[in-house]
């Protein structure tokens, strides 16, 4: 990108999340002063507590359950049968999980400092017209003035109050870290995304779990289909998953914990994980008084180019409710110091955004969904493929899993894709181009795939729409 102003601008990044270093490398790029205030460690949550070490965290569980699959495949392990078998040290994964989180803060830190940008260890608020306050580690305080603000300040994991989060028993998804034994019994309260990704990795780490969901169905935001396939799947594996059962609160009790249902049944574990939702960390660092609008929930509220309400002021990432995505967080970012600094940008597109749950199998999706079409938000034809028939999926003895793709009729663009497979966060790209680049089903089934691949799922879908069209 070629910045276009002449006089070079001052940029003041708060936080350090996806949202923050990745708009601050473009105001570096752009010729800006930049300077991040940061309380965390570059990276923000997606890094250090949440999307690193919980992705971390599954795949030492799905590598752990590939042991309990090797039979199927027709491998064994030699010795008797007593000494067969792997199982979770999980002071040692914590310990990776937590070295590897650190060490990617670092090396962002270090990306972003090598093309000249300051990084200031504190937390920053808005102290008047275009000027950040910053109150440093150590105990200092600077006043930043700034021809540009961004805000990217991320959210915490939303608590109850009947439910307190203690670090040892009751945790949020930031605190599991901390735990120096795999629990016993864990129970997880939430069947979102959190909930659903943390069930299934303690699940194959050896943990007896259940599942505390509040709707029919796990994953209620995912497409129903995948979601079902999720469903079933946990089942199978040994997860005991409550449907239609809302937390009222949860306690201690001697050496476990006692979760209370709305229709006052109990379900006793040795831990729970609360992943209820998260909250935007927006309140008390004089974003309303700056004439940054906030919604009745704490998010900053945003134009396509990341503008708020206040002029020179804009916003990324988690705290702007946008979609929760590490991938639009910096996307946002980008958009924002581009727009801000006066070189072309696009708005944002939300249709073309891969997302990724990291279940065993996984769900990628991308574009406009099943629901879209039910509801009459788009017109599109639908055909859905499993897995079961193809052949690679045989070698690896998948049997779970589809590939589903929507196309305009007439036209036939693609507008959207579901992949539930293992490494669909793969598999989704794909199809991700077609969707932002506007190809047909033609041009995706006319396009070469290696034969046997998971890949070639994508390619008979594609055909399959164009005989559909003809």
């Amino acid at each position: 990108m070629r910045c276009v102003s002449q006089r070079k601008k001052t940029v003041v990044i708060i936080g350090g999340g996806p949202g923050g270093y990745e708009s601050a490398l473009v105001a570096a790029q752009l010729g800006a002063d930049v300077t991040i205030v940061d309380s965390e460690g570059l990276g923000g949550a997606a890094v250090l507590t949440d999307c690193v070490p919980s992705k971390t965290l599954i795949a030492t569980s799905d590598f752990l359950s590939r042991f309990a699959a090797a039979g199927r495949l027709g491998v064994g392990f030699e010795g008797r049968d007593e000494d067969q078998g792997a199982e979770a040290h999980l002071t040692e994964i914590n310990h990776r999980i937590l070295d590897l989180a650190r060490a990617q803060s670092r090396d962002i830190q270090a990306q972003v400092e090598s093309v000249g940008v300051r990084v200031l260890r504190g937390t920053g608020r808005m102290a008047g017209p275009m000027t950040v306050e910053a109150t440093l580690d150590d105990g200092r305080t600077e006043k930043l003035s700034a021809d540009v603000v961004l805000v990217a300040v991320g959210t915490k994991p939303r608590v109850m109050d009947s439910a307190k989060p203690d670090g040892e028993r009751i945790l949020t998804w930031q605190q599991i870290y901390d735990l120096t034994e795999l629990p016993e019994h864990l129970i997880v309260v939430g069947s979102g995304v959190t909930g659903a990704e943390l069930a299934h990795a303690y699940l194959g780490l050896g943990c007896e779990v259940t599942l505390v969901s509040s709707r029919d169905r796990v994953l209620p935001g995912e497409d129903a289909d995948a979601a079902t396939v999720i469903e079933n799947v946990f089942r199978r594996r040994g997860m005991k998953v409550l449907n239609r059962s809302r937390a009222a609160g949860a306690r201690r009790e001697g050496d476990g914990v006692v979760v209370t249902l709305e229709d006052g049944r109990e379900v006793r574990g040795s831990h729970v994980l609360l992943a209820v939702g998260a909250v935007p960390q927006t309140r008390g660092i004089g974003l309303e008084e700056a004439g940054v609008e906030l919604t009745d929930s704490g998010h900053i509220t945003v134009d396509r180019v990341s503008r708020t309400t206040a002029p020179g002021i804009y916003a990324a990432g988690d705290c702007t409710g946008v979609l929760p995505l590490a991938s639009v967080a910096a996307m946002q970012g980008r958009i924002a110091i581009a727009h801000a600094m006066g070189d072309a940008v696009a708005p944002l597109n939300l249709r073309g955004v891969c997302a990724n749950i990291f279940t065993d199998p996984e769900i990628a999706t991308v574009g406009y969904s099943q629901s879209d079409v039910e509801k009459g938000h788009i017109e599109a034809r639908v055909v859905t493929l499993p897995l079961s028939t193809n052949p690679r999926a045989k070698m690896r003895n998948i049997r779970d899993g589809f590939v589903k793709l929507f196309a305009r009729p007439g036209s036939n663009t693609v507008v959207g894709g579901v992949v539930v497979a293992p490494q669909a966060s793969e598999l989704i790209y794909p199809l991700g181009l077609a969707v932002q680049n506007r190809l047909t089903a033609e041009q995706v089934a006319a396009t070469f795939s290696v034969y046997p691949s998971m890949t070639g799922s994508i390619a008979e879908a594609a055909r399959r729409l164009h005989s559909l069209e003809t």
